[in-house]
């Protein structure tokens, strides 16, 4: 998808449209912030990792077995950042456009 590499978009700072310069930023999900946040040794032991003989509960069975994301979406929700020209002010969308390869023109 393309999009341009500057926008004339709303500026609540400045309270007026202005010219704004586009970026591509990269997503900061939980699990990027928080990588051994909760549910992150189930998916460890779906890959086969952190699996256990004895008494570990439920680590003591066996991984699963070809592990697969079914029903994963192909395309990722990319993050648009504007810096406004004037006050230098940078605004985050609050929706993200499903894309898979982005291109600033």
């Amino acid at each position: 998808m393309k999009v341009p590499k500057k926008i004339k978009k709303y500026c609540p700072k400045c309270k007026k449209h202005t010219e704004m310069a586009v970026t591509e930023a990269k997503k900061r999900t939980r699990s990027t912030a928080h990588p051994m946040s909760r549910g992150s040794n189930m998916r460890m032991r779906g890959r086969g990792l952190r699996r256990g003989y004895g008494n570990y509960n439920k680590y003591s069975k066996p991984a699963i077995s070809k592990f697969k994301r079914t029903g994963a979406k192909i395309s990722k929700k990319v993050d648009l950042r504007y810096k406004c020209s004037v006050c230098n002010k940078t605004l985050v969308q609050n929706y993200g456009i499903r894309t898979k390869k982005l291109e600033l023109v």
